[in-house]
């Protein structure tokens, strides 16, 4: 599907902080905010948002449930 364009308004320290993590990351301003928007939409947050995490946390767990 095409990208849309859209206009939006941003609080100028907000969008420094926006072309700072940009810079950081090496990604473009439309890039980083459609990640942050779609990661915001995807649910949860935290250390047990990803399922890679969740998986790594139940091994974890396994582990030091298996010392005890």
């Amino acid at each position: 599907m095409p990208a849309k364009r859209v206009l939006i308004s941003i609080d100028d320290r907000l969008l420094e902080r926006i072309d700072a993590a940009c810079e950081r990351l090496g990604m473009s301003r439309s890039a980083y905010l459609a990640q942050s928007a779609s990661r915001d939409l995807e649910g949860g947050t935290g250390p047990g948002a990803s399922p890679a995490v969740r998986s790594a946390l139940a091994t974890l767990d396994r582990i030091l449930g298996e010392r005890r």
